[in-house]
Order: structure tokens, then C-alpha cells, then sequence
């Protein structure tokens, strides 16, 4: 009966399994190395252009920021060059008021009746004066309610006074305020015409 020994045989083969095994495990390790590397190398990449993303847009918004600010610069600047251009035109049109409003209450003044200042803000024109009679002031302000230039005649206050202390010239004292009627544009053809408020138009029949 012939016997053989296994031992050595079994002995490479499992020397060969855990070679193999070995071997296995190396390359699980690579291969997870690699898969590892991959997957950090895309995230990697995804968060530079993550970055790369978020610097241009604040690149971007600042340039909007920048422009937003030089139209806001240019608006205020716009503004004011309009500002200035309607206190001209407003200035030009309305030179000749106080020459207007002078002769108006020269020609509206009655007999009796003295004027002792005249101050106008804007519109409002508030006159002081000296007449011998409440009647005399009531005809005032009719006429003065009655120009074309002149309306809303109000008397703030009146009383009697005494001028230089002397009991014979004794005369009533008034405030009054008038507006003044502000030319108004008419559209003639694109151009404005000025007409005073209550005059009427050229041409037109009377």
C-alpha cells in the first residue's frame, strides 16, 4: 500500500489562498485609493468652481453697485440742472412783477390813502399804509380785488392811530394782503405765450 503526504501540497496551497488574498486586498486598497481620489478630486473641482462662481458674481454685483451709483449722481445732478433751470425761467418770466405790481397799486390807490410798505414773498404781497376813513380801505380792496395782475385782497388788521402825536392828524392804519396772479403758459404751436391770469388773450375780442 503506497502512501502519499498532502502536507506539502496543502501547505502551498494555502500559502497560494493567502497569497491571493493578499493580493486582493492590495488592490481593494488601491482601487479604494483611487475611488477616493476621484471622488475628492471632483468635489475638489466643484467647490473651485463653486468659488470661481461666487467671485464673479460679487465682481459683477460691485460693477452694478458702481453703476447704480453714478445713475443715482447722475439723477441728482439732473435734478438740480432742472432745479436751477425752472428758478431762471421762473425769474426770467416774472422780472417784470414788481414793476407790474408797482404800477397796479398806483393806478388802484384811491384818493386818502398812503402807502407806508410793501413786502412780497412769492405770491403774497402785504401792504401797509395810512387812510383817512375805513370807506377809503374797503375801496381799496375793491379795486385791488378788480386788476387783472392783483386778487384775493384780505385786510389783516386796521386801527386808528395818531401821526407824529398830533391830535389832529388822527388816521386809521391798515395791513392788508394781495396775490399776485402768476403769468400762465399757453401752447401756441410749441411755444409758450405768456398771458397774465385775467387778461384776456391777443386777439381775442372784448
Amino acid at each position: 500500500m503506497i502512501r502519499v503526504n498532502l502536507l506539502p501540497h496543502r501547505e502551498e496551497k494555502r500559502k497560494r489562498r493567502q497569497q491571493q488574498f493578499l493580493g486582493l486586498a492590495v488592490f481593494s486598497v488601491i482601487i479604494g485609493a483611487l475611488v477616493a481620489g476621484a471622488v475628492w478630486f471632483f468635489l475638489d473641482q466643484q467647490v473651485q468652481q463653486q468659488k470661481a462662481n461666487v467671485a464673479y458674481m460679487k465682481s459683477e454685483i460691485a460693477k452694478l453697485d458702481k453703476q447704480i451709483e453714478e445713475i443715482r449722481k447722475i439723477r441728482e445732478e439732473t435734478a438740480a440742472l432742472l432745479a436751477k433751470k425752472q428758478v431762471v425761467e421762473g425769474l426770467q418770466s416774472n422780472r417784470s412783477e414788481p414793476v407790474q405790481l408797482l404800477d397796479q397799486l398806483l393806478r388802484q390807490l384811491p384818493e386818502g390813502i398812503f402807502l407806508k410798505a410793501i413786502k412780497q414773498t412769492g405770491v403774497k404781497v402785504n401792504v401797509l399804509g395810512y387812510a383817512q376813513s375805513n370807506a377809503r380801505v374797503s375801496t381799496l380792496m375793491r379795486n385791488l380785488g378788480a386788476s387783472p395782475y392783483l386778487e384775493n385782497p384780505e385786510l389783516v388788521e386796521i386801527k386808528a392811530v395818531l401821526l407824529d402825536k398830533d391830535p389832529n392828524k388822527r388816521v386809521n392804519e391798515f395791513s392788508m394782503n394781495i396775490s399776485v396772479k402768476r403769468a400762465k403758459m399757453e401752447d401756441t404751436g410749441g411755444k409758450g405765450a405768456r398771458t397774465p391770469a385775467g387778461a384776456a388773450p391777443a386777439g381775442a375780442k372784448k
